[in-house]
């Protein structure tokens, strides 16, 4: 395993998401540490929150599973990336999860293939752990 003291890494999950949980635990596997904070609860602003979705459609963007979303109260159609983030700030739990920063690179998902990269790892991409699976019991997305 590598040697990750070097690396100021924040995990950004919606506290008891048993997905965020598998994560991490994947993440921690590795001998990886990082500073967990709350999505949920996190005073975003247009340019932080901007950032980590640098290169991605609306659509990769948001939380298929936000209420709003499958309620289709909100069509993400129809959202340019400036209205979806600014939804987001005020409603956070449309973000997709996780947020991750790494030496001050920004992912959104549990993008696999560039956490390799930036921690210079060999985590299986196959891995289907970045999304919920129908067999957990989430009381709220």
């Amino acid at each position: 395993m590598g040697n990750f003291a070097f690396y100021k890494f924040t995990f950004y999950e919606k506290t008891g998401c048993s997905g965020n949980a598998r994560q991490k635990e994947l993440l921690k596997s590795y001998d990886i540490s990082f500073d967990v904070k709350s999505l949920l609860d996190t005073k975003w602003t247009y340019d932080e929150l901007s950032k980590f979705f640098e290169n991605l459609e609306v659509k990769d963007m948001v939380n298929p599973f936000a209420p709003q979303i499958k309620n289709n109260e909100i069509d993400i159609k129809n959202l340019s990336k400036d209205e979806a983030i600014n939804l987001m700030i005020k409603t956070p739990i449309l973000i997709k999860r996780p947020l991750m920063e790494i030496n001050g690179n920004k992912i959104c998902g549990f993008d696999i293939e560039k956490i390799n990269k930036i921690l210079n790892l060999k985590i299986d991409a196959d891995k289907k752990i970045n999304s919920c699976s129908s067999s957990d019991s989430c009381t709220n997305v």
